[in-house]
């Protein structure tokens, strides 16, 4: 193991456990900002277990609800690769 944090490709959106700790990241410019990008900006607010990037927006998935909220409080108002995230807020599916 190289000691790096391993993350998935997918978050699992069957599982209810989970909903209250994924983030939706909008408005991304997924042309420029990678995965490793995201899970690099949002690892800060706690461990990462699972992250998805898709045509203008990402998701991830953290161990807790409180890492969740950290992130969408510290992020709200964040510019990536020059444009102003959407709404970061939690996704229920």
């Amino acid at each position: 193991m190289t000691g790096k944090t391993q993350t998935s490709n997918v978050t699992n959106k069957n599982d209810p456990r989970s909903l209250n700790s994924r983030v939706f990241i909008g408005n991304l410019n997924t042309a420029v900002v990678s995965k490793a990008d995201i899970e690099a900006i949002f690892a800060k607010y706690g461990k990462i277990v699972g992250c998805s990037v898709h045509k203008g927006y990402a998701f991830v998935q953290y161990v807790s609800e409180r890492n969740a909220r950290a992130a969408v409080d510290g992020e709200n108002a964040r510019v990536i690769a020059g444009q102003p995230l959407g709404k970061t807020r939690f996704h229920f599916c």
